[in-house]
């Protein structure tokens, strides 16, 4: 299945039969041959070694080319700003596409083929995947932009020990049951992966559109997904899926993926079935959304420690991508992340109106971008956040008018027929390009 089996992440469960996922393997791979055997060794050519593509025959190169690259948007939990950092990201790009393109409609889900978010970056991918009651999706950029700020207090606040005495429903899940009602992850109009953090299993759980459509005992309520990969660590939510068979006790995605990338890469390269063509990072295109740095020294209670060590593993995950990568990680791979802690980032903690929130976030797009160098650590290059958003954006149409006079689909997506809800009621739907 393409969500992360909860027996499989068990460290309980590790022994010598451990499969190393796809993503672990490029890592080594590019270890074991870029630099254990030269393998682009320029000063030695003798010593290096060969690259695949010069095994493929003319015909062959060409069909890997005419496949196009699959798309994937991944957004990060939290952060310094509460999500408005990652939001006004996705609004400035949709603005960019919209502009490039020539189409006033265009939506984010649009142009991407595949979404991980965890925690109120979980709750971002479904303002902006879940399909809507016209078939377009629920919200653009915009909305979704002005929905985090309008209920920024609802969805963040921690809900404290009476929450977990009474077992009331909370603001936010009173939020998330408005605006999602009865959709749940089939609901989703591409693959959707979104986080949360089992207590029962002590495992990390990934809701997945892609397991939802296999079974209902792994489809969920998009108001209960949203609820459970932003819940409160002290304060875990009990849920059920659909058909009442799957049970979990979550508490918040970023425990265990505040960046969700590497989850994301890994669904991808090992889901054939929707991403036939898709054989290594070369075949992708990804956008890794943060929220700003938190500030190590304002953060006093332990579930702000807890975001803090999630923080930490999202540096982590970023600098094992850009090592996957490789080369290729210039064009192919993006993040964007707030550089440093910003001095006058106290402005987000005491922003109380949708300006100041909006000038802290467009304060940190106007920043330099920061990029991870294989074993070199960070650097800081000449474009801005704002400035790889539009270089990127243009990749994104780039993609989308190559789909156009494509004969092979880069995407085959699975979809869910109205009526019977189950997993036997699932087709294959081919799309070469996404409308």
């Amino acid at each position: 299945m393409a969500a992360l089996s909860t027996s499989q992440m068990n460290l309980n469960s590790i022994d010598n039969s451990f499969e190393v996922d796809k993503l672990t393997y490029e890592i080594f791979s590019i270890l074991e041959n870029k630099f254990l055997f030269g393998y682009t060794d320029t000063e030695n050519p003798k010593n290096s070694l060969p690259n695949q593509t010069q095994f493929l025959s003319k015909d062959a190169k060409q069909a890997k080319h005419a496949t196009g690259k699959v798309r994937i948007l991944c957004i990060d939990g939290a952060g310094y700003t509460d999500g408005i950092l990652a939001a006004k990201s996705l609004a400035h790009l949709e603005s960019c596409l919209k502009r490039k393109s020539g189409n006033p409609n265009a939506h984010v889900a649009g142009f991407f083929d595949a979404v991980a978010g965890s925690g109120v970056g979980g709750v971002l991918a479904a303002l902006l995947f879940t399909r809507g009651k016209d078939g377009l999706p629920m919200f653009t950029a915009d909305e979704a932009l002005r929905f985090l700020i309008n209920n920024r207090s609802r969805i963040s606040r921690r809900s404290g020990i009476l929450r977990r005495v009474l077992q009331s429903e909370t603001k936010s899940e009173k939020l998330f049951r408005k605006t999602f009602g009865e959709s749940t992850l089939k609901d989703t109009l591409k693959p959707v992966l979104i986080p949360c953090y089992d207590l029962v299993t002590r495992a990390p759980f990934v809701f997945s559109r892609a397991d939802a459509l296999e079974t209902d005992g792994y489809d969920y309520k998009m108001r209960d997904v949203c609820a459970a990969t932003s819940a409160d660590p002290a304060v875990p939510i009990e849920m059920k899926s659909i058909d009442g068979k799957t049970k979990i006790m979550a508490v918040d995605g970023g425990i265990a993926m505040n960046n969700p990338t590497a989850t994301a890469v890994t669904h991808v390269l090992n889901n054939k079935h929707e991403f036939p063509f898709c054989n290594g990072v070369s075949d992708l295109l990804v956008l890794s959304l943060g929220n700003g740095e938190l500030d190590f020294n304002a953060v006093k209670s332990p579930s702000g420690f807890v975001r803090i060590a999630g923080e930490g593993a999202s540096d982590m995950v970023d600098q094992a991508v850009s090592m996957a990568f490789g080369e290729c990680r210039v064009n192919n791979y993006v993040r964007i992340q707030s550089n440093g802690v910003m001095a006058n980032a106290n402005k987000a903690k005491t922003a109380k109106t949708a300006s100041d929130l909006l000038a802290v976030s467009e304060e940190m797009l106007a920043q330099k971008n920061v990029e991870s160098v294989l074993f070199k650590g960070r650097k800081v290059v000449e474009n801005t956040n704002l400035d790889k958003l539009e270089l990127f954006g243009g990749e994104l149409i780039k993609e989308q008018e190559r789909r156009k006079t494509s004969i092979l689909p880069t995407v085959v997506l699975k979809n869910a027929s109205p009526s019977p809800r189950t997993s036997s009621a699932t087709t294959l739907s081919t799309l070469s390009s996404n409308s």
